[in-house]
């Protein structure tokens, strides 16, 4: 039997064969509809680790961007000198205490990753029978980390009070899936700002991951422009500047050839090349004792490394379960920062269900595909149950492509990658040791991976691409998401004025126009009536 996806095969002899036979005539080969979806077993189980290879970054990627935040750390996690008391600065300096909180923060951040991937992969098959993995998101985790809640705390929003947003915008969003009326909601925002919005986040996330305190540290601050030229040697560790030795920076060197590698293996169209990358730059980063390890021989580099000993452990998450709290919920940044989530998730919820159903070739005649209410819904309720592990709203990955392209049709792909998303929360210990200039070489390629859709921008309407570029630009240069989205609308409502003006007056014209002619219309009657009434009497 062979699928769809491009003449896979489905059995590889005689037991492949037999156990696909078997599978897809049982109650779970007719509920997963193998048969009706061209499918089988194996093909399924395939493509369910092939998705799973390629969307596995997020595991650390997500931690370390939400542990930017400092999660539930405070001052009174900080260390401080005998019979002195630490200062609020502690939380932006070297501090053994503040650091240990983070250390502890980043593994249940991790734990509450994997737990809503796997919960929300697995309801997306077993409920919509979808081949789709879903995760956080990229772009909503930036946004709770820089813009809501602040680096290591110093936001206008606490972490509390964003994971209560993130709540109250899912159950928005299933309302509206509920009621029918998201595709609406999704046509309302100009095609140009939608675009740039992917774009910008893109760019957005691309910065964070060419600093030093999460990436590579090739981009670093300067007093005189803002930004500069870093990958220095040795920096100034209160304000993070360049005290000498640019680009001789050991550990930006290796993230580079990370990024490299993670580049050709997706010109090679290799699975899980984003992994690779990542692999690589952390094993080597393993090794103590160089001028690139994460375990320095010092009071926090022994901690990371006795703690990354273990290898397999099972982390309980301590800290940001279950703390959602609407406390200083009635403030403005609250409400923006509302409408800017319930927007992002509207849109790209959206589009990458129908562009995903559209590639593995279940949408109809109609524009729907099967599963795509329900597919909403598990989104939408998937977002609740990460919110309440403490972690940045869910949503399904594209990267789900690569288990389409292996031929997976069915929600058993799905549950595959939920399984594997089982498998390593006893990994904690390694997944915890990922180094920064590891996450940032990927979070540079998925600013990359996110920037095609520029091409569907009207580059030559100026009311188009003007409103598309303040989106983009805005997003990374004032580090919020919500600044690009607002300015990007505004300036095509502002370039759109003239046109609404000139329309409402050419039809208040027409209306005058008719009233006039209708009274001429009426005089011309009346006088014809009376000039017959006359000649009759």
């Amino acid at each position: 039997m062979s699928g769809g996806g491009g003449g896979f095969r489905c059995s590889w002899g005689k037991m492949g064969r037999g156990l696909n036979e078997a599978i897809a005539r049982s109650v779970v080969g007719r509920y997963f509809k193998l048969e009706a979806r061209n499918s089988c077993f194996t093909k399924e189980l395939r493509a369910g680790l092939a998705t799973f290879l390629t969307m596995a970054y997020i595991i650390t990627v997500n931690a370390n961007i939400l542990t930017d935040s400092g999660g539930m750390c405070s001052m009174a996690d900080c260390s401080a000198p005998p019979n002195a008391t630490a200062g609020p600065d502690c939380m932006f300096k070297p501090n053994a205490g503040y650091q240990n909180c983070l250390s502890k923060t980043k593994s249940d951040l991790m734990v509450g990753t994997i737990l809503s991937a796997m919960i929300g992969s697995f309801a997306m098959g077993v409920c919509a029978n979808l081949p789709l993995g879903l995760a956080p998101a990229m772009g909503p985790n930036a946004y709770l980390a820089y813009n809501l809640v602040g680096f290591h705390g110093s936001g206008p929003i606490p972490y509390r009070t964003a994971l209560a947003i993130f709540l109250v915008e899912a159950f928005a969003f299933i309302t509206v899936s509920a009621l029918g009326i998201r595709s609406k909601l999704a046509r309302l925002i100009p095609d140009s700002v939608r675009f740039a919005c992917a774009a910008g986040i893109g760019l957005f996330i691309a910065f964070v991951g060419l600093q030093s305190h999460q990436g590579l540290g090739l981009v670093g601050p300067d007093s005189a422009t803002l930004v500069t030229l870093a990958a220095c040697s040795r920096t100034n560790p209160e304000t993070g500047e360049c005290i000498g030795g640019k680009m001789q920076s050991p550990t930006f060197w290796l993230g580079s050839i990370g990024f490299v590698i993670m580049g050709y293996g997706l010109m090679k169209e290799l699975k899980g090349s984003m992994i690779y990358g990542i692999v690589f730059v952390t094993v080597v980063s393993w090794f103590r004792g160089t001028a690139v390890t994460y375990f320095p021989h010092s009071p926090l580099g022994d901690e990371r490394y006795n703690y990354f000993k273990k290898v397999v452990d099972f982390h309980k998450i301590q800290s940001t379960a279950g703390v959602v709290s609407f406390h200083g919920f009635n403030r403005s940044e609250v409400w923006v920062a509302l409408g800017t989530l319930f927007y992002i998730d509207v849109i790209a919820t959206t589009g990458t269900l129908y562009t995903l159903a559209g590639i593995a070739g279940l949408v109809n005649d109609r524009g729907s595909f099967e599963g795509e209410y329900v597919a909403y819904l598990v989104d939408g309720a998937s977002t609740v149950v990460a919110t309440m592990l403490g972690v940045s709203p869910i949503a399904t990955y594209v990267e789900s492509t690569a288990g389409i392209r292996e031929g997976g049709r069915t929600g058993i792909t799905a549950v595959v990658v939920s399984f594997c998303f089982m498998m390593s929360l006893f990994f904690t210990p390694l997944l915890s040791s990922v180094p920064p200039w590891a996450i940032g070489a990927s979070l540079v390629m998925v600013g990359v991976m996110m920037m095609g859709v520029v091409k569907e921008v009207d580059w030559g309407n100026v009311k188009e691409s003007a409103s598309a570029f303040v989106t983009m630009i805005l997003m990374p240069l004032t580090y919020s998401i919500a600044n690009g989205i607002v300015g990007g609308i505004g300036v095509y409502v502002a370039l759109s004025i003239y046109d609404q003006v000139l329309s409402f007056m050419n039809w208040l014209m027409m209306k005058m126009g008719r009233k006039v002619v209708v009274e001429d219309q009426n005089q011309v009657s009346a006088t014809a009536a009376n000039a017959e009434l006359t000649s009759v009497l």
